[in-house]
C-alpha cells in the first residue's frame, strides 16, 4: 500500500536441535546479562542463520491488507489491518492465494468490537479474537462461523495471547493500567471453555513495571513477556529478574539479568525475550523514561547472546536480497506455528518498488517487485530453520 509504513513484523517458533552443540550452556547454567553494559556490534545476514522464500499475497477486492501479519502456519498466512476495520484473512501458505475472509465486528453477542490479536489454530482450524474492549476471547472457524467464547477472569487482561497445543492457549494475565498486578501470571486456558488449566506463577520480591505514571498520566509501552523457543517458551515477567524455559507446564531459569529489577536506580531498564534458537538468544532491554515535551521515550537495545562463544553483542539483521534493510524484531508476539517457520515479515510493496528501482534488490525477491503494483498487498518474507 502506498505511503503506509509498518514496523518489520518478525516472530519465532523454532525447533531446538537439542543442547549438544560445543561450547552451549548445560542445561543447569545460567546465561547471565548486564542491561546496563555497552556491548559490540555483530551484522548478521538473515541467510546464514535461516532458509528465507518470499510469498507474495494476492490482491483482489476481497483480500486487502496492510500486512500486520498474526501468522505463518503449515496452511494458511493469517493477516489482519492495522486499523479495526475487522477484517481478518487467510492466506495459502504456498500460494498467497486469498483462502479465506472473516469479519464478524459488531457490537453483537456472536461479533468481536475489536480484533487486538488473532491467534490461528491449525490443529483445529479455528481462529480465536481477542476482544480487549469486551474482555472476551472469541472462536471461529475459518468460515466465520462463531463456535464459542468466554470471557477474561474477574479484573484481568490477557495481554499476550499464543496457541500452545491443540487444547489450550498459552496467555499472560496482567491487570490494566499497571500490565502486571499480585494475581498476573502466565496461564494454560482451555480453548473448549475458557477454563485456567494451570497456573505459572514466576517468583518476584515486589512488583516492578515499564509503565509510566505521572499524577494521571500512565502510558504503557510495548513490551514482551513470552517468545516460543522450539518445542519450548521463553516467559518472563517485567517484576522478575529471570527469563524462564517453559515446557511441558514446568518452568526452568534460562537467562538471569544484572543488576536485579528489584535494586536498580532509576530510570529501571527491563529485559525481554525475543527470539530463541539452539545457538542464538535475541533479547531486547527497554529503558523506563519518557519525555513528556516529546513522548518520545523507552529506548530500547536489541541484544544477542551466542550460546557456542557465550558471548553478547548489539545486533542488526540484514537481508541479502534487500540492500541496506534492516530486518526488526517486533514486540508483538506473533506465532509462527510449526517447527519449519523461524520468522516472518510484511514487506511493503511500494518499499519493493522503490528498492528495485534504486538496483537495491536481488535475486527472488527482484524477481517479484519486477511484478508488483504500488497498491498491491505486501510480500511476505518467511524465514525457516535450517535442517
Amino acid at each position: 500500500m502506498k505511503n503506509f509504513f509498518t514496523l518489520s513484523t518478525l516472530l519465532s517458533t523454532l525447533l531446538v536441535a537439542g543442547c549438544g552443540e560445543r561450547n552451549a550452556p548445560s542445561d543447569n547454567e545460567l546465561v547471565t546479562i548486564d542491561v546496563t553494559k555497552s556491548y559490540p556490534e555483530k551484522t548478521f545476514v538473515l541467510q546464514d542463520l535461516f532458509d528465507v522464500e518470499y510469498v507474495p499475497l494476492e490482491t483482489t477486492d476481497d483480500f486487502l491488507t496492510y500486512g500486520a501479519i498474526q501468522a505463518v502456519g503449515e496452511e494458511y498466512i493469517l493477516s489482519t489491518n492495522m486499523g479495526n476495520d475487522g477484517d481478518i484473512l487467510l492466506f495459502d501458505r504456498k500460494t498467497g492465494r486469498g483462502a479465506h475472509k472473516i469479519n464478524r465486528l459488531g457490537q453483537g453477542g456472536e461479533e468481536y468490537a475489536q480484533a487486538a490479536s488473532v491467534v490461528l489454530d491449525e490443529a483445529n482450524r479455528e481462529v480465536f479474537v481477542v476482544d480487549l474492549m469486551t474482555q472476551k476471547i472469541r472462536a471461529y472457524d475459518y468460515e466465520g462461523n462463531f463456535k464459542r467464547d468466554f470471557a477474561f477472569p474477574d479484573e484481568g487482561f490477557y495481554t499476550e495471547t499464543l496457541d500452545y497445543d491443540r487444547d489450550h492457549l498459552l496467555c499472560f494475565l496482567g491487570q490494566m493500567p499497571n500490565v502486571e498486578g499480585e494475581r498476573s501470571a502466565h496461564v494454560l486456558v482451555a480453548k473448549r471453555d475458557g477454563r485456567i488449566a494451570q497456573t505459572i506463577a514466576l517468583p518476584y520480591e515486589s512488583l516492578k513495571t515499564p509503565v509510566y505514571i505521572d499524577g494521571e498520566l500512565s502510558v504503557t509501552p510495548a513490551m514482551n513477556l513470552t517468545a516460543p523457543f522450539g518445542e519450548a517458551w521463553a516467559v518472563t515477567r517485567t517484576s522478575s529478574d529471570t527469563i524462564y524455559r517453559l515446557s511441558d507446564g514446568q518452568a526452568s531459569p534460562l537467562i538471569v539479568r544484572q543488576p536485579s529489577i528489584q535494586t536498580m536506580d532509576q530510570p529501571e531498564v527491563f529485559l525481554y525475550p525475543y527470539l530463541l534458537t539452539d545457538q542464538y538468544y535475541f533479547l531486547q532491554t527497554q529503558e523506563k523514561s519518557l519525555n513528556l515535551q516529546t513522548f518520545k521515550g523507552f529506548p530500547t537495545t536489541d541484544l544477542v547472546y551466542d550460546t557456542r562463544e557465550r558471548t553478547v553483542y548489539r545486533y542488526e539483521l540484514r537481508d541479502a536480497n534487500f540492500q541496506d534493510h534492516s530486518v526488526s524484531l517486533s514486540a508483538k508476539p506473533n506465532q509462527a506455528l510449526n517447527g519449519e517457520v523461524a520468522a516472518f515479515q510484511a514487506l511493503q510493496a511500494d518499499v519493493l518498488l522503490e528498492a528495485n528501482a534504486a538496483g537495491k534488490l536481488s535475486g527472488p525477491l527482484k524477481t517479484i517487485a519486477e511484478a508488483l503494483d504500488e497498491e498491491d498487498n505486501p510480500v511476505i518474507l518467511i524465514a525457516r530453520y535450517k535442517r
